[in-house]
């Protein structure tokens, strides 16, 4: 008979701490946020698919990102800067193109002459 009261004794302290329990939120859902400020999106890859390393280096959104020339002796060169077609004398952002090499451009930004090398790939 003891028993028995003592297991319901057990089941009634169980019911009372699920009470408590509910009625507190511990067993509601709980939403987490992520702050990205500063920080390395945790969804992109570290690596290229073929095994490489990538470029984990924060872009700048004003920086001119030289991405391929193509080079004409004759003076019809275009480059592509920031995925965008463009030739000398023509302006980028806030930059100015002056004039366009094998290998490098030259521009004009904030008064400033710039020249900016063709990266290699690795």
């Amino acid at each position: 008979m003891e028993l028995r009261k003592f297991k319901n004794c057990v089941e009634l302290l169980c019911l009372c701490c699920a009470c408590v329990l509910a009625s507190t939120g511990f067993a509601q859902e709980q939403k987490y946020s992520y702050k990205f400020q500063g920080k390395k999106d945790p969804f992109v890859p570290l690596i290229s698919p073929a095994g490489y390393l990538l470029n984990l280096e924060p872009e700048d959104n004003n920086a001119l990102n030289l991405e391929g020339i193509m080079y004409d002796p004759k003076g019809d060169s275009i480059v592509i800067i920031n995925g965008e077609l463009v030739r000398a004398g023509e302006t980028i952002g806030d930059a100015v193109l002056t004039s366009i090499e094998p290998n490098k451009v030259t521009i004009i930004k904030d008064n400033e002459k710039v020249e900016i090398e063709l990266r290699k790939e690795e």
